[in-house]
C-alpha cells in the first residue's frame, strides 16, 4: 500500500480516497484523473450554463445529470489520450513523471482499452440528446484529438483547450433549443476566454520545467505580465457573457446576475501569486466555484427570459 501511495501524483485532491482503492484499480483512476474532480467540473459547467441560459435547467433537470456523467467520462478519456501522447514528455517534468503511463504503472495497451471503455460511457450519454446536439457534440472530437500536440506548435495551447472545454456550452444550449442563437455563441466565446485565463494560472506551476523540455504555454509567453494577461482574458469573458445576457433580456438588472462571477474572477487576479505554485493551483481549483456562480446567473436569466 505505501509503495503504491508513492505513485500518487502531487496535485491529487483526494489522496486518502485514492489510497483506499485496490492496488490494481488505483493507477486507472489516476490515469482518468478521477483523483482530481476539478477537471470534470470545468468541462461540465459550460454544458450546464447552456442548458440553464436556454431556459431548460428546471424542466429538463435530467439532462444536467446526463451531461455530468458524460463530462466525467469524456474528461477521463481525454486525460488518458493526452497521457498516451505525452508519456515521453511527462517523464521529463517533475510534476508529471509519476503519472501512471509515464511511471510504467499502466501499460500502453491497457491505457488504450481504458480509453475505449470511457468513450463507451460517453456514447451512452450521447444517445440521450437530440439530433442537432449529437452532430455538434461529434464536432468536438477533432479538437480533442489535436489538443495534446498544441503545446508543441503554439505558445497558446490554452486557447485550444478553451475551444475544447467550452464546447459543452453549445451542446447544452442545443439540447434545449435546437436553433442557433447569437447568445449561445457569445456564451461559448466567453467560456473560451475563461478557460484561457484559468489554464494560464494552472500553467504557472510548470513554467521552469516547460522551458527546459520545450513545452509551450501562455504562462511562459506572458512572462511577467501573467496577471495582466489573465485579467484581460477574464474581462473579455465577462463582456461576452454580458452581451449574451443583454440579447436575451435587455435590462440592466439582468447583468447584475453576473456580479458574483465577476467579483470572484477579480479576486483570483488581484490575489494571484505568479511565483507560488501552490497558490496557482488553489486559484485554478477555485474555478469550480466560479463555474457554479455562472450557472446561477444563467439559471436566473434563463428562467426570467
Amino acid at each position: 500500500m505505501s509503495n503504491q501511495s508513492d505513485h500518487i501524483v502531487p496535485d491529487t485532491e483526494h489522496k486518502g480516497i485514492i489510497g483506499l482503492l485496490p492496488t490494481m484499480v488505483r493507477p486507472y483512476a489516476m490515469l482518468a484523473r478521477f483523483d482530481r474532480p476539478i477537471g470534470w467540473w470545468l468541462l461540465y459547467w459550460p454544458c450546464a450554463w447552456g442548458i440553464a441560459l436556454a431556459g431548460g435547467a428546471i424542466e429538463r433537470w435530467d439532462l444536467l445529470l446526463w451531461l455530468l456523467l458524460g463530462s466525467i467520462a469524456m474528461r477521463g478519456a481525454g486525460c488518458v489520450y493526452n497521457d498516451i501522447v505525452d508519456r515521453d514528455l511527462d517523464r521529463q517534468v517533475e510534476r508529471t513523471r509519476s503519472r501512471p503511463l509515464a511511471s510504467g504503472a499502466v501499460s500502453l495497451k491497457a491505457a488504450w482499452i481504458w480509453l475505449a471503455t470511457l468513450c463507451l460511457i460517453g456514447l451512452i450519454v450521447w444517445f440521450q440528446i437530440n439530433g442537432t446536439a449529437k452532430l455538434v457534440a461529434l464536432g468536438s472530437l477533432a479538437l480533442v484529438a489535436a489538443y495534446p500536440f498544441m503545446k508543441r506548435i503554439t505558445w497558446w495551447p490554452q486557447a485550444w483547450l478553451g475551444l475544447v472545454f467550452s464546447w459543452g456550452a453549445l451542446v447544452g444550449w442545443l439540447v434545449i433549443d435546437p436553433q442557433f442563437h447569437l447568445a449561445m455563441v457569445l456564451l461559448y466565446l466567453g467560456s473560451i476566454f475563461w478557460v484561457i485565463g484559468y489554464d494560464t494560472i494552472y500553467a504557472l506551476q510548470d513554467r521552469e520545467d516547460d522551458a527546459l523540455v520545450g513545452i509551450r504555454s501562455s504562462a511562459l509567453r506572458l512572462g511577467e505580465n501573467v496577471r495582466f494577461g489573465v485579467l484581460v482574458f477574464y474581462m473579455t469573458a465577462l463582456a461576452s457573457w454580458a452581451a449574451a445576457f443583454w440579447m436575451l433580456r435587455p435590462q440592466w438588472l439582468g447583468l447584475v446576475a453576473l456580479a458574483p462571477m465577476g467579483l470572484h474572477l477579480l479576486w483570483q487576479v488581484t490575489t494571484l501569486k505568479s511565483g507560488d505554485g501552490d497558490d496557482a493551483l488553489a486559484k485554478f481549483r477555485s474555478n469550480r466555484f466560479a463555474g457554479f456562480l455562472m450557472f446561477l446567473a444563467c439559471l436566473v436569466l434563463g428562467q426570467a427570459s
